[in-house]
């Protein structure tokens, strides 16, 4: 599509669900001006060459590997489901998930092959055969489409397998995690032919650059301390920045600022150690954007 005469790439985000709200406000954050069209299919940006298609979770991975869309934002549950080649271009660090096989409480499952001639229940038919003929499990497959975790108190089947993001709905029907498939999260996807593009390709990456900046930035807090010039090699060892602490000299000739950021997963283990080398005044900052 072209506005103006510049030619646009079309991206396909979850038209409602627990993926919606959070692929717009990153999309927003990376600076894309679009209204949120809540019953419409389709939008288009005012100021970056993106149109946004509003779609089923289940149908963005095939509607970026079939070069409907370019790119898509969508579950790596949904991806190794749906078994279609694309590109993934960046992890988004959130709708963090596992897929899980889970059991009524009451049952003693220790090893995969206790789950021999037993019926599982999963509306993810593919990641779940291709565990158990990993595992040799010779295991009948019910297929459902929804409602998963009540299959065993109906009597449809002995286990599950279904995605677990709190484990809530589990604790809720008395079953309980035995085996874990894999990790999931939201993650940016991309055609593989729409990369060979050369037009496509240079939009794509100047979208994936802010995309990235944003998850980066989210990881990591900017950290100001005063220290002791005495202590600075000591404190310097202590924060694993992105670069070397930037060193500034302070009116006290015996003290010296220093900035610096620190990964949020590790950021109360860091500032505790800063505090006994000696740092005082740590001012930490939300990062905005971080591009690296």
């Amino acid at each position: 599509m072209k506005i103006n005469g510049q030619k646009n790439i079309k991206i396909a985000v979850q038209q409602k669900g627990r993926l919606n709200e959070k692929s717009l406000e990153l999309l927003e954050q990376a600076g894309l001006d679009f209204e949120s069209y809540k019953r419409k299919l389709y939008t288009r940006c005012r100021n970056f060459p993106l149109d946004i298609l509003y779609v089923r979770d289940d149908d963005i991975p095939e509607y970026v590997a079939d070069g409907i869309v370019d790119v898509g934002i969508v579950g790596e549950d949904v991806i190794y489901e749906q078994q279609v080649k694309v590109k993934q271009l960046a992890p988004l660090n959130f709708s963090y998930c596992s897929l899980n096989i889970a059991c009524p409480s009451g049952f003693k499952i220790k090893k995969p092959t206790d789950l021999n001639g037993l019926k599982i229940a999963t509306s993810y038919v593919n990641c779940l055969r291709k565990y158990l003929q990993k595992n040799k499990v010779k295991a009948e497959i019910i297929e459902l489409s929804g409602s998963v975790e009540v299959a065993p108190s109906l009597d449809v089947a002995d286990c599950i397998c279904d995605v677990i993001s709190t484990g809530g709905t589990m604790r809720i029907n008395d079953l309980a995690p035995v085996f874990k498939l894999f990790d999931s999260q939201a993650v940016l996807i991309a055609d593989p032919k729409s990369l060979k593009t050369k037009w496509k390709q240079e939009i794509i990456e100047r979208l994936t650059m802010r995309i990235k900046s944003l998850v980066q930035a989210r990881k990591t807090k900017y950290v100001m301390l005063n220290a002791p010039r005495q202590a600075v090699d000591k404190i310097i060892a202590m924060i694993p920045g992105v670069d070397s602490p930037t060193i500034v000299p302070l009116a006290k000739s015996d003290m010296v600022a220093v900035h610096s950021v620190v990964e949020e997963e590790i950021f109360w283990e860091v500032i505790e150690n800063l505090k006994k080398a000696g740092a005082t005044g740590i001012l930490v900052s939300p990062i905005e954007k971080m591009i690296i």
